[in-house]
């Protein structure tokens, strides 16, 4: 399976939607195919200027170690030398911090992930799963 632009649409209409509901500080939201290439983008109004750039980042960083970027950042505590490594080698395009989410086909397969910056990472993160969830998409494993 692969993540088409309807879905990363309603990946991002849905976690904007979450957003909203929540009263979140204004968000950036992009989703990501497998293969890290930017399927769909929103920005709400009043989102600050790196807001895209940190979200791409924790997509990216979600896809490419193929877990969620709270899961990262966990395990950045206990092994910092090679998580610096990491980020030195994909030359910073990885954010250790909760809002990255993998999104999975129903085999548990990587298809994409999603990217949220603007609230606290926990909300980002909450956000990013509610999205994919209105997209009928998983982050199951």
């Amino acid at each position: 399976m692969t993540l088409t632009l309807a879905q990363a649409q309603a990946v991002v209409s849905g976690t904007l939607a979450e957003a909203r509901a929540r009263g979140a500080k204004p968000l950036a939201v992009i989703v990501l195919d497998a293969g890290a290439h930017p399927v769909a983008f929103g920005r709400e109004d009043g989102a600050s200027l790196y807001r895209f750039d940190i979200a791409r980042a924790k997509a990216q960083g979600a896809v490419g170690m193929d877990a969620d970027t709270g899961v990262l950042a966990e395990r950045a505590k206990g092994n910092p030398l090679f998580f610096q490594s990491v980020s030195a080698v994909v030359a910073g395009g990885i954010a250790f911090s909760p809002g990255g989410v993998v999104i999975r086909d129903g085999e548990g397969t990587a298809i994409g992930a999603v990217g949220v910056s603007g609230d606290t990472g926990e909300c980002d993160a909450e956000c990013a799963m509610a999205g994919i969830r209105a997209a009928g998409l998983s982050k199951e494993i």
